[in-house]
């Protein structure tokens, strides 16, 4: 026989290989953190804290202190019992916190009685952390002793665990110091926004814990303390904080057996959409899972009976639905239990089905006690349910209306719209823009093939503030659910768009970004998938333009106009500020937001349409101080918007 040859198509022993240690970590980061970018990055924080709260659920944590250092790690420190210091019988010669910290699927949530409820399922969190660390160093205070480890460049050991001293004033507890590989990760700069938020929902899910967090990096030293008696209690009325709340009583029970328990928070609001927030051992399951399937059975149950009860609902009225009952409320869903069944490391699905019975049992009973104890935020949550359930049946007679007529009038296309020639949707884009002026200047400077150009009258409806029967019957509203052609709602199918890009093209002032921030809202809230999957775009006209020599510049805003004078200080021909798109002349306009060559277009991510959304909940108030704070606090997401 002919010997065989390697070539590319071979496939022997010698192309198998063997990842030891944390090395897979290393070669596959987005299995374990699921991403390198910004929240693979900060997945390393909540890894590490996670173990630090596991101590506070566990009976031995009061306080968890979280600081970005000058040089930008992450400084975790907890008063618990410290990761264990002795040798581990299975490994002679290691220590249990070396094992800990170098090996895949070791740590002390898998049995024995370290932990009865924990979030860290996988035993991989912190061993992830060192693999992708280009230096961890670890101190544990535990039998009066300070001992103190330091690994290198993933994880490699830097001599043994040692004593260095006593224990501080004879305490317990385990730091973890760790700055990210910046050959892993897209960026290494945490945003402490994001970590804020992250440690108070901590706080608020943990009753009684106290956690501090400070910023040391220079111009942006920050300090923060979470600590809420309250508990859950406590977090709804935060999230209900911005909203006009139904009723002023947080409503909250909780029930245990011997191995697993639920605690559950609700407060109704004014507002049109629910917002249920569920975590299992302290992890957001923003997947939901069981425990959110059983409470959401249950309080349908609950009300339906209790309005029937009541003579609320009449004896021929159909029940409420879920969604119906849902409409406004704020719920926090808290469940513990011994073995959680997650689905993947990030952990956002939960799948134990007796967490399932449990959470409907607690609210059969508990919800259905509070109801009867509290008759009149009672009578009012049916009210609300009642009026909810009218106008859902008024939305679908308007949603069938709006099928009837695409039926009628062939394509459906509104009226205003200047469509584009081309039939193949992958190419093509739609320019929603503010006025006929505005509408006309664009048609001329458009690219007749591919764009398409939507005029609307001024700002359209706050969906935020509406419910799905008047968003239906607005005609702005109407013309752009037509000229994208995908539907609405619950009926949009994003594989039915007309247009790849929805561009939003708006003035450069406060009117303009008001426009924007409502548009933005309605595709987070009506069109979800569009923004989703990346369709939705804003343009950037410029607010002014200058000559330099016999070149027109555009400048943004007031923010670039500072920066190009103090980069051409003896700069001396005049800004124009152009006021509108509509006085925009073609070459103008289409130079600078229409030209696929020249132009600058933002698209709009989830995080942003959402924090749209929470604009137009908050900003469009009337409450001056909360505006000023969420701006201060957000100022550099918000920027996109002009708010």
């Amino acid at each position: 026989m002919p010997q065989k040859t390697k070539g590319p198509a071979s496939y022997d022993a010698s192309d198998i290989t063997v990842l030891e240690g944390l090395e897979p970590v290393r070669v596959r980061p987005g299995m374990y953190i699921g991403s390198t970018g910004p929240s693979g990055l900060h997945h390393l924080i909540w890894e590490v804290v996670d173990n630090a709260v596991d101590e506070a659920m566990a009976g031995f944590c009061t306080r968890i202190d979280v600081t970005i250092q000058a040089n930008g790690s992450v400084r975790v420190v907890d008063d618990g019992r410290g990761i264990p210091v002795d040798e581990l019988p299975a490994y002679p010669g290691q220590s249990a916190a070396e094992i800990v910290l170098t090996t895949l699927h070791a740590g002390g949530k898998f049995g024995g009685e370290g932990y009865k409820v924990s979030g860290g399922l996988h035993g991989v969190g912190v061993s992830v952390v060192n693999a992708l660390s280009k230096e961890l160093i670890l101190e544990i205070d535990r039998n009066g002793d300070h001992h103190v480890l330091t690994f290198k460049n993933g994880g490699k050991m830097q001599g043994k665990l040692k004593i260095t001293g006593p224990a501080p004033r004879g305490r317990t507890g385990t730091t973890v110091t760790f700055s990210p590989d910046p050959t892993i990760f897209d960026d290494v700069e945490f945003r402490a926004q994001t970590v804020l938020e992250r440690l108070q929902i901590k706080a608020f899910l943990n009753r009684g814990l106290e956690i501090r967090f400070v910023d040391e990096r220079e111009g942006r030293q920050a300090k923060e303390t979470f600590k809420y008696n309250g508990g859950i209690a406590d977090y709804v009325r935060h999230l209900n904080n911005s909203k006009e709340s139904l009723f002023r009583k947080v409503g909250a029970y909780e029930q245990a057996e011997e191995r697993q328990e639920v605690e559950v928070a609700f407060q109704w609001n004014t507002g049109y959409y629910e917002s249920i927030h569920s975590f299992a051992n302290g992890i957001s399951t923003i997947e939901g899972g069981m425990h959110e399937e059983g409470f959401r059975k249950a309080i349908t149950n609950v009300v339906n009976r209790y309005a029937r009860k009541r003579n609320l609902l009449k004896e021929k009225e159909e029940n409420l639905t879920g969604d119906d009952i849902r409409e406004g409320l704020t719920a926090v869903l808290s469940v513990r239990l011994a073995e959680p069944q997650f689905e993947g490391q990030t952990k956002g699905k939960l799948g134990n089905v007796s967490i399932r019975s449990l959470v409907e049992r607690a609210t059969n009973e508990k919800l259905a006690d509070w109801l009867e104890e509290n008759p009149k935020e009672g009578s009012q949550v049916v009210a609300k349910a009642v009026q909810a359930s009218r106008a859902r049946m008024a939305a679908h007679q308007a949603r069938d209306l709006t099928r009837r007529k695409s039926a009628l009038d062939g394509a459906g296309l509104p009226g205003k719209l200047v469509d584009c020639s081309s039939n193949e949707p992958r190419e093509c884009e739609l320019f929603i823009v503010e006025g006929n002026s505005a509408g006309g200047s664009a048609k001329d400077a458009r690219n007749p093939r591919i764009q398409a150009i939507l005029p609307i009258r001024g700002k359209i409806l706050n969906v935020e503030k509406a419910r799905s029967d008047k968003i239906l019957r607005n005609t702005e509203i109407q013309a752009l659910i037509s000229a994208i052609g995908a539907g609405v709602d619950a009926d949009f199918d994003v594989t039915k768009i007309r247009y790849d890009k929805i561009i939003l093209l708006a003035d450069a002032d406060v009117d303009g970004s008001h426009i924007r921030t409502l548009l933005l809202t309605f595709f987070f809230r009506q069109m979800t998938e569009l923004v989703n999957n990346g369709h939705v775009y804003v343009g950037q006209p410029p607010l002014y333009s200058t000559l330099v020599g016999k070149e027109k510049v555009y400048l943004r805003d007031d923010v670039e106009k500072a920066k190009f004078l103090s980069e051409h200080p003896d700069h001396k021909n005049d800004f124009q500020r152009l006021k509108g798109l509509g006085e925009m002349d073609f070459d103008e306009l289409r130079d600078t937001t229409m030209d696929p060559s020249k132009r600058a277009l933002l698209q709009i991510t989830v995080e942003q349409a959402a924090l749209a959304d929470e604009v137009c909940s908050i900003l469009m108030g009337d409450d001056v101080p909360q505006r000023r704070h969420f701006i201060q606090t957000n100022a550099k997401d918000v920027r996109f918007l002009d708010i």
